[in-house]
């Protein structure tokens, strides 16, 4: 009786655990709780959200949906977090490769990422990007 017992209290501890870890975190509230619309979108410090820019087509509005699907700017496609949500992960097949960036800022109030990708004129060199956005 006394191992029947002890075995209710540790499932009862496992459940309760488990089921605490199936709430959304609050970066996940924050992120999909707003429509971000763009502030600055720079490339090596410049603005790049002109016709024409590297960032052209992330200006504009960025909704990232409870099912992981969103819209980034002009791209439509999936997103995720990595690495305990310090990087968030974007998937489009307007995308050569999935667009990897490091979460610097996430607030209520601004989201701020940064990531670096390959010069199209210098293969041998990246561009540092940095994206900020606000609630629209």
């Amino acid at each position: 009786m006394k191992n029947y017992t002890l075995f209710i209290l540790l499932a009862g501890i496992l459940l309760y655990t488990a089921c605490s870890q199936d709430k959304d975190s609050e970066n996940f509230k924050i992120l999909t709780g707003h429509i971000w619309t763009s502030d600055s979108l720079l490339v090596e410090g410049h603005d790049a959200s002109t016709p024409g820019g590297v960032l052209a087509n992330f200006k504009g509005d960025v909704k990232f949906n409870d099912d992981g699907t969103g819209s980034f700017g002009n791209y439509t496609g999936t997103w995720r977090f990595a690495f305990n949500e310090t990087q968030l992960i974007i998937t489009s097949p307007d995308l050569p490769i999935p667009l990897t960036t490091r979460i610097v800022e996430l607030k209520d109030n601004s989201l701020k990422v940064t990531t670096s990708i390959p010069d199209p004129q210098n293969p041998l060199a990246s561009l540092n990007i940095r994206m900020t956005f606000k609630p629209k």
